[in-house]
């Protein structure tokens, strides 16, 4: 029997497809839609990282913005400021995974207690869920807004056991990207890496609990032997209790 009393999910890239924008991309830039919308995701990624590193935290509509100008300016792209906020405002129109809601809903009829967190600010979180028409699924959005650092900082991955109001071991943590589900093991949570690409898990050190193509293959393995969501004995009580933000 499982012990997971909740799931966290990553947004971009797990529940989400990032390259879902390629194709405005495409259309402002015709035959370069693919380049810009790699390059982008790619630099996004490196900004968080080197934000974290620098201590100069921006909340991520920023970060975003000042990925895709970079992104412009390598491709030798002149980006206007019409567009560079149409193409801005991309992010938080992603379209869902196309397994992802009918995944979700699995999960939800189980009884199961779902949760984001993201690199996202509270205010892209909401959007990206909203414009999807998914807030039904989540107890709780989370953001790194709250701590000021992003993933894969240790500080995210606590916010989420406090918000989630379970210890990390009672958590499945489910991520798309390699270098979030090794902070997420490393940190203590039992891990899903959703290998979409069929990829190598990055060398960090750490190994996730298991590894699917796709959320679909993700809930068959958390629901193949469930039979509801363990009862709390007065240990595992105490060591939830101590997750929450009033403990």
């Amino acid at each position: 029997m499982k012990p997971f009393r909740s799931i966290v999910f990553d947004l971009y890239g797990t529940l989400y497809d990032v390259h879902s924008v390629a194709g405005i991309c495409d259309q402002a830039f015709p035959g370069k839609g693919a380049a810009i919308s790699q390059l982008w995701r790619q630099k996004q990624l490196e900004y968080t990282w080197l934000r974290s590193l620098m201590d100069r935290y921006v909340n991520f509509e920023a970060l975003t913005d000042d990925a895709l100008r970079f992104t412009c300016t390598a491709l030798g792209l002149t980006l206007e400021e019409d567009m560079a906020r149409v193409l801005g405002d991309l992010y938080l129109q992603l379209l869902p995974h196309e397994e992802m809601p009918a995944t979700l809903h699995r999960l939800k009829d189980a009884g199961i207690p779902l949760g984001i967190i993201s690199n996202g600010s509270h205010k892209s979180i909401a959007q990206v869920v909203n414009n999807s028409s998914m807030g039904w699924a989540f107890d709780e959005l989370i953001s790194v807004e709250d701590v000021q650092v992003f993933k894969p900082h240790p500080k995210v991955y606590e916010l989420a056991a406090r918000r989630m109001g379970h210890s990390r071991e009672h958590i499945l943590f489910v991520s798309a990207n390699g270098w979030d589900a090794s902070g997420a093991s490393l940190f203590g949570y039992p891990t899903c890496w959703v290998n979409r690409t069929l990829g190598a898990f990055d060398v960090l050190g750490a190994t996730p609990t298991v590894v699917t193509e796709n959320l679909t293959a993700m809930a068959d393995w958390v629901l193949e032997d469930w039979d509801g969501i363990p009862e709390i004995s007065e240990g595992d009580a105490a060591g939830d209790a101590a997750t929450r933000p009033d403990a």
